[in-house]
């Protein structure tokens, strides 16, 4: 009753329509999105079909003899419909893995969507992967404000973004982001870990255009001068800076605290505000500096896992279903 195949452009309404109406996607697996660095990874995406009706898709790309749940996204993993149970998630997995094996793929690598994006609960997949003995190989601990319980923001940060508006900073959003990019973002990240952002400005302002209601970027001036920045990414349940940044010199004028302090009440519409991880080196370093600036605006820990199962363990689920 199940078939696997891979992704082809002639799939692209049917796997976008789908995504849109999964209960773990988000608009970071609609086919622009992912596409826009397709010159980086060799697709290697999933359909998985109950007859002729799609039920799963596994954004994906292939390196070597490994797949794995795109690490171009933030997130990935199979991702699944509202009417999908746990009894067809095992059946969905048992079908790929087979077809993965058969097709020469030692290692599927997976990165599922963490549980605050899901639309209602999806974690049938966390489920099978015990049931495969996939291994554990990351974690990381995302920071996250749930706002229907939110903890207080301490006394020094109400201070410090007090400091923002004492100082008459101007919060503006905008969709030029090239100020942003070439004023800070692109030199601080230089300077402090020798990287570069993820996204050229470019590649940020194209899919900003495709996807202007999730993705949204904010500025902060003193005078007219830019002293800081933020890209947010936008989903159905959580609002998520992707890149923070601030001219070191100026943070003294409370321009992050102040820049946070607003984004946090101005998406208080969503059930998450999703700081992110504040780990390093796969999860096994932790930066205390950051995570004490997250937590002192009420966020908590959840966690982020990421795993590896070997493709031939898929005869682990032949004999769970009674």
């Amino acid at each position: 009753m199940y078939t696997t195949e891979r992704y082809s452009k002639l799939h692209y309404d049917i796997w976008n329509e789908f995504v849109r109406s999964s209960k773990n996607g988000t608009f970071l697996f609609h086919r622009d999105f992912m596409e826009y660095h397709s010159d980086r990874f060799k697709d290697y995406s999933l359909m998985v079909f109950k007859k002729q009706k799609l039920v799963a898709v596994l954004p994906a790309h292939i390196n070597g003899t490994t797949v794995s749940s795109h690490q171009g996204l933030t997130y990935g993993g199979l991702v699944y419909g509202n009417k999908t149970k746990l009894t067809d998630v095992i059946t969905i997995y048992k079908e790929m893995l087979k077809f993965l094996n058969e097709n020469n793929i030692e290692t599927l690598s997976l990165k599922p969507v963490p549980s605050i994006y899901h639309k209602v609960p999806a974690q049938e997949q966390e489920y099978v992967l015990f049931l495969l003995n996939a291994k554990l190989v990351r974690r990381d601990g995302l920071s996250v404000i749930q706002y229907d319980s939110k903890l207080p923001i301490v006394k020094s940060r109400r201070q410090a973004a007090r400091k923002g508006s004492d100082n008459n900073l101007k919060i503006v959003e905008e969709s030029n982001f090239k100020l942003f990019w070439k004023e800070i973002l692109i030199p601080n990240l230089k300077k402090k870990h020798n990287a570069s952002p993820v996204h050229t400005v470019e590649e940020i302002e194209h899919l900003h255009k495709l996807f202007p209601k999730y993705i949204r970027h904010f500025n902060v001036y003193n005078d007219n001068e830019i002293v800081a920045g933020t890209t947010m990414f936008l989903t159905d349940n959580v609002a998520h800076p992707q890149y923070i940044s601030g001219q070191e010199d100026k943070n003294a004028l409370g321009s992050i605290d102040y820049l946070y302090s607003f984004l946090i009440e101005t998406f208080s519409v969503k059930k998450y505000f999703d700081l992110g991880p504040s780990t390093e080196e796969q999860g096994r370093k932790l930066n205390e500096g950051i995570l004490f600036w997250k937590e002192s605006f009420g966020a908590r820990v959840i966690c982020q896992d990421f795993y590896e199962v070997t493709t031939a363990n898929y005869t682990l689920l032949e004999e769970v279903l009674n």
